[in-house]
């Protein structure tokens, strides 16, 4: 098997497992399934993987790479010069994946968006769903706590939790068919991202 080959059989069985996990869930998809989704083998699936868990882990750092790389790298434009680290920027980078997955090409963005409202509502799926967010989150509970040092640390994690589950929120609403985010051009995608600061800011300041 030639490596452009190769990468392309691994392709196909990703975004086969991608779009089946985000429309039926991790535990309700079967392996014979994303097998017949993507045209291939059970050999080729684990020669890829070695196991449906190992399946579930790499798609779900497939989908999480560039939405940590983007919030992340908004972070560190945002607070590259000094007295620039406020509740506000932090929250612009925060909501950083509302942007990467509404402007997504065709249908993946709603089918990110749904794979995202999977991993938080499948217990057993959280473990590796925090690992492959573990760098956003450090990073961003960091930032929280430098703009806001008269927060305890555990408070500043229980409102970073709510935070979350505001964007998953946001993420599975834009998930829907015909949901009015996905056809938002991109100012009115970042006019609704500074809705959601405004919003957001005043609670964890509070």
């Amino acid at each position: 098997m030639s490596s452009a080959s190769s990468t392309d059989t691994q392709t196909q069985i990703l975004d086969a497992a991608e779009r089946l996990f985000a429309e039926q869930g991790f535990g309700a998809t079967s392996l014979r399934s994303i097998i017949r989704a993507a045209d291939v083998n059970l050999a080729a699936v684990h020669y890829h993987f070695g196991s449906k868990d190992n399946l579930i882990a790499a798609t779900i750092h497939r989908m999480a790479q560039p939405i940590v790389e983007a919030g992340v790298e908004q972070l560190a434009t945002a607070t590259a010069q000094p007295n620039t680290l406020s509740v506000e920027s932090i929250l612009n980078a925060f909501f950083a994946p509302v942007e990467v997955i509404c402007q997504a090409k065709g249908e993946r963005g709603r089918i990110q968006a749904r794979l995202m409202g999977r991993c938080r509502t499948e217990p057993a799926i959280e473990p590796i769903a925090e690992e492959a967010f573990a760098m956003s989150q450090q990073v961003f509970l960091a930032a929280f706590q430098e703009a806001l040092p008269q927060q305890s640390e555990a408070e500043i994690r229980w409102k970073f939790d709510l935070l979350i589950a505001m964007l998953i929120r946001v993420l599975c609403a834009a998930g829907r068919p015909n949901a009015v985010l996905q056809g938002y051009s991109p100012a009115e995608i970042e006019a609704a991202i500074q809705r959601l600061v405004k919003f957001a800011a005043a609670g964890i300041r509070a």
